[in-house]
């Protein structure tokens, strides 16, 4: 095989990879803002419902993802960083028809086909990061990323690191998309 045979296939395959994500994730910001002055943040956490556990998580991994694009926390900042979470019950309902249409054994089997329904419920948790220019107080980047398993402490362990990471990559948002 040839090397760039090999370079397409491992390329191919880390797209693949990469776009697996569990969350959902959108962000948007102020076209006019200028991202390149802001240097420095403090985090507001007025808005931030959640148990202790889960709050140092969150405020931990977004200031560490604010540090690793160069800003630093400050009390005169540039930038108000409010964290806010929520999350929401579902239901989540799935019917199927495991023998198929005609019964077991496919088309020339016997019976008619059971139709199973089962109802799963949990809920399901937001992360919502806006990002404030301290001297206007106006809104200049948001990002939100929804997809948290609420209900699973072990999740929510790993899930909280891997989702503000995901919402903190759009910034500085990228003006050339």
């Amino acid at each position: 095989m040839s090397k760039k045979y090999i370079l397409l296939l491992l390329a191919s395959a880390t797209l693949g990879l990469s776009s697996c994500s569990p969350f959902q994730i959108k962000s948007d910001y102020a076209a006019t803002a200028n991202f390149n002055s802001y240097k420095t943040y403090k985090l507001r956490i007025d808005d931030l419902k959640l148990n202790d556990i889960d709050k140092d998580r969150v405020l931990n991994e977004v200031s560490k993802q604010l540090q690793t694009k160069g800003l630093s926390v400050s009390e005169t900042p540039d930038l108000i960083v409010n964290v806010k979470a929520n999350h929401k019950k579902i239901q989540d309902i799935q019917s199927s028809n495991p023998y198929g249409i005609y019964g077991w054994g496919g088309p020339f089997g016997w019976g008619m086909g059971m139709n199973r329904t089962w109802t799963q419920n949990y809920s399901q948790g937001t992360l919502i990061v806006d990002l404030i220019d301290a001297r206007t107080q106006k809104l200049v980047w948001q990002g939100i990323g929804s997809g948290i398993a609420v209900d699973s402490p072990k999740a929510k362990q790993k899930q909280i690191p891997e989702i503000v990471s995901e919402i903190m990559a759009n910034y500085p948002p990228n003006r050339n998309k």
